[in-house]
């Protein structure tokens, strides 16, 4: 006569083993994922979100007043005056996210990214500081692994080291 309760409990960890060996494969297979990628996914996402913030702020190359409201009664940014903050605010949320898609100067990008994601986050809007933790960790990405293969930079100024 088998017991069925020992047919169960030498089931269960052979079932484990199984579990623990796709586990296994799966964190094989992502710590195979080049910083290359990363760093493309990382800048594509980011440039996207400040890209579209700044065409919020202009029509065509003229920065609205609508901008110029938003930056004199809810950004409100300490010692930069409001015109001069919004029309910096245009011009970065173009320049910087266009030199990352492109890979040119990117950590450098990512890095002046970083700044307003700080000057976002502590200024403007702190209780949104889950989107700005994803938008700096991405930016962390850039500047600390680099733009990838795939980028202008590399391309210019990664052969040089080879």
């Amino acid at each position: 006569m088998t017991d069925t309760t020992s047919m169960t409990n030498t089931a269960q960890p052979a079932r484990l083993g199984g579990v623990s060996a796709l586990v296994s494969r799966f964190v094989s297979i992502a710590n195979m994922t080049p910083d290359s990628a990363l760093s493309l996914i990382a800048r594509i996402g980011v440039a996207g979100v400040f890209w579209r913030s700044g065409q919020t702020k202009v029509n065509g190359f003229e920065v609205t007043d609508s901008a110029y409201y938003l930056f004199r009664e809810e950004y409100a940014l300490p010692i930069i005056p409001p015109e001069i903050a919004a029309n910096l605010a245009a011009f970065a949320e173009h320049f910087f996210p266009a030199l990352l898609i492109i890979g040119l100067a990117s950590r450098f990008s990512a890095l002046a990214l970083l700044g307003m994601t700080l000057v976002i986050q502590i200024f403007v809007y702190p209780a949104s500081w889950p989107d700005h933790a994803v938008w700096a960790a991405a930016l962390a990405v850039i500047i600390a692994r680099g733009p990838g293969i795939l980028s202008l930079d590399h391309w210019l100024f990664g052969r040089a080291k080879a």
